[in-house]
Formats: C-alpha cells, structure tokens, sequence
C-alpha cells in the first residue's frame, strides 16, 4: 500500500514541478516583452528630446583637478 501511496505523490510532484516550469517560462516571456517596451519607450524619448532627456550617459568626458 505504500508503494502506491508513494506512486500518487511522485505524480503530484512531477504535475506540479510540470506547472512551475510552465509558469516561470511565462513570467520570463512577459518580462523580455516589457523590457523591449521600455527600451522602446527609452529610444523614443531620447530622439525626441535630442538625447538630453536624462537617460543614460554615453561616454561624456571627465575633467580631473590636481
């Protein structure tokens, strides 16, 4: 009766191990689609604003005092 008993839950852990999978390669899809949204976004505003809108910095140069 064990052996059946243990049979059961090894099911029900594959069946759920099966859905976190699922759920989690999800989440990683919705993520990518988002973030290319917002480096959309990102790109847009920093044409329309002529790079100046506060985004990131593209090797400006630095001037040290001795």
């Amino acid at each position: 009766m064990g052996a059946v008993v243990s049979c059961f839950e090894s099911i029900l852990r594959t069946i759920g191990n099966c859905l976190m999978a699922i759920v989690n390669g999800i989440g990683s899809i919705l993520q990518a689609i988002i973030s290319g949204i917002v480096s959309l976004f990102d790109i847009i505003i920093s044409c329309l604003t002529c790079g100046r809108g506060g985004g990131r910095r593209r090797g400006g140069r630095t001037t040290a005092t001795i």
